[in-house]
């Protein structure tokens, strides 16, 4: 018998990708199901996956244990969102306004607007002020279902401020069950006080941001925005090949608005992922696909800024690039903390089908923070992170879309959200 400290019994189906690696191609949408289903866990960690029926034979409830009826929903392993911006000050529901009459996110940017707005309230804000708006948002996350969240810095942009999101994001780390994965973007745009002295600011990010964040592991990776109001590709290549041979992982924005060629630099730079790609080539694609460089679809951004380009889920898949869906949470192109939404752009604009996409927001997110082995999938041995939802099964996820049906949600094997 296998002892265990929580059961959760009474699922309708169970649906799971499988594994320790990512899925590729036509194995994106092969997921494990099981009708009637039943798990256990114990210690924070999956014990026994089955059907109902072979429970009571297999199992054993240790005396403090106690078992949660899902009644009839249908459960699948807690979504890992790997791409973020979550520690920041302001909305700017008001651009979102000029873009419904006709100003496109680059208008607004080159006035000034757009990010450097939010970085503005940011640098106001205190680390605790900060920390609190990142729990909160982390609480807003985990009643949507998700239970892992890469968060990037990236509105500070000097090196107090840059400082101060990351030790945001360490602070709000140790009082919240949403485990968060903190990664440096100081290469987000150019601050106004070094609009002229571009040089200057990569040697401040290069010199002395990375040497004092990788001194005291406020981050596990580095990212940085290849674009015309951004960064170049050789600036990105000199920062990330910096925060690479620092010992930091590697993450990028890429051909969002443009091909700016960023999709074959993180395939150069052996980057865990290359994140948007609307714009991406097919060479750049190849090239990912090569060096096994993930695709992180933002399809909720494609749709909030009203973009010509589809996010590009059916050319990844196709060209074997490991495919992974995020939200983009942030004030400016995409204000929703729901990797549900994700799913539903991902199917009705991306064509991925619904399995693809429960794979690509679980197992393959997973594996693009390096944690394939540990989260993203209802195995034996993984952290038992589980969301039941109120549905009778997986296809209702995007089927009927536009509202959250989220009942429980188990982080590392504990109750931590019950509608």
């Amino acid at each position: 018998m296998i002892d265990a400290d929580l059961i959760v019994t009474h699922i309708a189906e169970l649906a799971t990708p499988t594994g320790n690696g990512p899925r590729l191609g036509a194995d994106l949408g092969q997921l494990t199901t099981i009708p009637d289903a039943a798990v256990a866990c114990r210690d924070g960690i999956f014990v026994w996956v089955g059907p109902r029926s072979e429970l009571e034979q297999a199992v054993r409830l240790t005396e403090d244990g106690h078992t949660v009826d899902a009644d009839g929903g249908t459960a699948l392993p807690g979504f890992v969102d790997p791409h973020t911006h979550l520690p920041f000050i302001g909305w700017r529901e008001s651009e979102f306004d000029e873009r419904l009459r006709g100003a496109s996110y680059s208008d607004i940017a080159a006035r000034g607007g757009g990010i450097l707005s939010t970085v503005a309230k940011t640098r106001e804000a205190s680390t605790e002020q900060l920390a609190e708006t990142v729990e909160n948002r982390l609480d807003a996350m985990l009643a949507l279902g998700t239970t892992t969240v890469e968060a990037k810095s990236g509105y500070g942009l000097s090196f107090d401020h840059e400082i101060k999101q990351l030790e945001a994001l360490s602070h709000a780390a140790r009082h919240h069950p949403v485990k968060l994965v903190p990664t440096f973007l100081g290469a987000h745009t150019i601050p106004p006080e070094f609009k002229d002295r571009r040089a200057d600011y990569v040697a401040l990010l290069v010199d002395r941001l990375l040497p004092e964040i990788v001194e005291r592991q406020l981050a596990e990776y580095a990212d940085a925005f290849v674009d015309a109001h951004a960064f170049s590709i050789d600036e990105a290549r000199t920062i990330l090949t910096a925060a690479r041979e620092s010992g930091l992982g590697v993450r990028l924005h890429a051909d969002q608005l443009a091909d700016d060629g960023a999709a074959a630099l993180a395939a150069e730079l052996g980057a865990s992922s290359a994140d948007h790609l609307e714009y991406a080539s097919d060479a750049g694609i190849e090239a990912m696909a090569k060096a096994g460089t993930g695709g992180i679809l933002l399809p909720a951004a494609t749709f909030f800024l009203m973009m010509d380009a589809p996010p590009p889920g059916r050319r990844l898949v196709d060209g074997g690039v490991p495919v992974a869906l995020a939200t983009d949470f942030n004030p400016g192109s995409c204000p929703t903390e729901s990797m549900t939404a994700a799913m539903w752009f991902a199917c009705l604009n991306g064509k991925l089908t619904v399995d693809e996409a429960i794979t690509a927001a679980t197992l393959n997110a997973a594996h693009t923070l390096g944690r394939a082995d540990r989260i993203g999938s209802v195995e034996v041995g993984k952290r038992a992170d589980l969301v039941v939802h109120r549905i009778p099964n997986r296809y209702h996820l995007v089927y009927r879309f536009g509202a959250p049906r989220v009942e429980f949600v188990f982080a590392a094997g504990r109750l931590v959200y019950e509608a």
